[in-house]
């Protein structure tokens, strides 16, 4: 037989208030406060086999849980008797077995799509620096290339490339055990990779082609990274961030001639807060889902769509050279791991009081006419 779905307000609201009956009966005094603080899906084996623990010095759990190692308690102890015994036990021996280390500088940092345009800009930005960093492309010949730009500059024993295809799960699979093998750990993992098939055209006259491109690239690759990411952060003891980046459509205005590529920059958006929701629900409190701004860009993916006249001046008014973007970006990124916080942020470079500073400047002085095009 199908589950037992519940709509009717006058059922699920009786069913609710026996939920918080059941909770009072088991529970009592601190115990119970603690138990009403955390998420009931804090209850399940998925929650207690990716729980984390973490010295005291560095403990980031809240409320009595806290105490409650702090003072040598294991879970179990805290609670009332009868009461999942064997999931608290779980939980317990999982938090003394895995010992948290901060996270501290030199950070070893992943950048998918970073052989060009920002990505490239940022890996050199964090190699400056004096991080470590892999990069990533599904062409081999902008790896090697961009590989012996970045050794030449910085050394051999600060950066590593290889071939990946983020649409393909293997192939992102076989980045984390290159990234692991190289660096045994990744403390910062960038998702740059994106695309819009360098095309600008209306959606009824774009090909399955570019579409699937699209949108393989920058919702499946993005889904997968972010996937297996998680997955290897959760197993490291220093824990780690993942940066999502966003894009023209994020914030859910329309993106004529491209709007393929806005709808999956909005989804962007969604991802990441589902994410960050999914990693509280379960109480996983070592990794941390990000979202990256970098604003417009002056990348061939932008330039290429420079062809018509109000492409043209916004171009001119707001984008910037990746240099410039990383440049501001990287400390932005490398302050969130320094000052220990694992609350989601939204790096942009390209703020609204910025952007409409930069337009009044235009239509008041004149400011950045023809700066890398000349309009019409």
């Amino acid at each position: 037989m199908g589950g037992v779905v519940i709509s009717n307000p006058d059922i699920l609201s009786s069913f609710c208030v026996f939920k918080f009956c059941f909770f009072i009966f088991n529970f009592s005094g601190e115990t119970l406060m603690a138990s009403l603080r955390f998420p009931a899906t804090a209850l399940s084996p998925l929650a207690a086999d990716i729980r984390r623990s973490c010295p005291a010095t560095a403990c980031r759990l809240v409320g009595p849980r806290r105490r409650w190692l702090r003072s040598g308690l294991s879970v179990r102890e805290s609670r009332g008797p009868g009461l999942l015994p064997t999931v608290g036990r779980i939980r317990a021996e999982t938090e003394e077995a895995i010992v948290r280390e901060p996270m501290v500088p030199p950070y070893n940092v992943l950048i998918t799509g970073s052989t060009k345009g920002i990505g490239y800009a940022l890996a050199k930005e964090f190699l400056k620096a004096g991080d470590n960093v892999v990069i990533c492309s599904r062409s081999a010949e902008r790896v090697e290339s961009a590989l012996l730009n970045l050794r030449n500059e910085f050394g051999e024993q600060h950066v590593w490339g290889m071939v990946c295809d983020v649409r393909d799960g293997k192939d992102v699979n076989a980045l984390v055990s290159f990234a692991c093998a190289k660096l045994k750990y990744i403390d910062l993992w960038i998702n740059n990779a994106g695309s819009n098939a360098y095309s600008y055209k209306p959606l009824a006259e774009t090909s399955d082609e570019d579409l699937i491109e699209v949108v393989t690239t920058n919702t499946l690759g993005l889904m997968i990274c972010c996937r297996e990411a998680i997955n290897m952060m959760q197993r490291q003891p220093r824990g780690g961030h993942i940066f999502n980046i966003d894009g023209a459509g994020s914030d859910g205005r329309p993106t004529p001639r491209f709007a393929a590529y806005g709808a999956t920059k909005r989804s962007v958006v969604h991802l990441t807060k589902s994410l960050q929701a999914e990693l509280q629900m379960h109480e996983v409190i070592s990794v941390m889902v990000h979202i990256l701004s970098p604003g417009m860009v002056t990348t061939d993916l932008l330039m290429s769509g420079a062809n018509t006249k109000q492409a043209k001046f916004f171009i001119n008014i707001l984008a910037e050279p990746p240099e410039v973007v990383a440049e501001y970006l990287v400390p932005c990124i490398r302050s969130v791991p320094m000052n220990g916080s694992m609350k989601p942020t939204y790096i942009r470079f390209l703020t609204g009081l910025k952007a409409y500073s930069q337009i009044f400047s235009r239509f008041a002085f004149g400011a950045r006419r023809n700066r890398y095009l000349i309009e019409d």
